[in-house]
C-alpha cells in the first residue's frame, strides 16, 4: 500500500509500467470534471472509473483483495477513510476470477488512513482495503485499474 499525493504519482513508475500512462492521463484529463463510467485507457489492462459511492461506517466497510489488478483510488471531493490489512493476514474466502476481487465479510481492517482530494491511496495485490469509510452521505471518487 501507497498514500501519497497525486502529483508524486510519477515517483512509483518503476514499479509498474502502466504507472507512467495514468500520470499522463491525469495530467491531460481534468478527474473532477470526467463524466461518471468507466474510462479505457490501455483497454482492460488499464481503465478508470469515476464514480459516486455511498460513505459508510468503519464497522460496514468491507475489506477486499484483487488477484489481477491494482487500485489506485484517488478521492475528488471530500475525505476517503480507507481500512487495511495484509492479505496474509486475512481469512481464506471465495475469490471471484469475474470480478477479480474477493470480499471478507465481517473482518475489521487492522488500520485505517484517511486521504483528502489531491491524495492517492495504491492497493496491491497484498493489501487487503476497505474503500468508502466516510462521514458524508457520498464520495465522489476515481478508481485506476492497472494490470498487476
Amino acid at each position: 500500500m501507497i498514500i501519497d499525493t497525486i502529483d508524486n504519482l510519477g515517483k512509483y513508475v518503476g514499479l509498474n509500467p502502466l504507472f507512467a500512462d495514468v500520470v499522463e492521463f491525469i495530467k491531460h484529463n481534468d478527474l473532477n470534471t470526467l463524466e461518471a463510467g468507466k474510462h479505457l485507457i490501455k483497454d482492460k489492462d488499464l481503465f478508470v472509473n469515476i464514480t459516486t459511492a455511498k460513505g459508510r461506517a468503519k464497522e460496514a466497510a468491507t475489506l477486499e483483495t484483487h488477484i489481477n489488478m491494482i487500485d489506485i483510488q484517488i478521492p475528488l471531493d471530500g475525505e476517503e477513510t480507507f481500512g487495511y490489512t495484509p492479505l496474509k493476514d486475512l481469512p481464506d474466502f471465495e475469490y471471484n476470477a469475474e470480478k477479480d476481487i474477493t470480499k471478507y465479510g465481517a473482518t475489521m481492517a487492522q488500520t485505517y488512513v484517511t486521504c483528502k482530494p489531491g491524495q492517492m491511496a495504491i492497493f496491491f495485490p497484498q493489501d487487503g482495503h476497505a474503500p468508502c469509510i466516510s462521514e458524508a452521505a457520498e464520495i465522489k471518487k476515481a478508481i485506476f485499474k492497472v494490470k498487476a
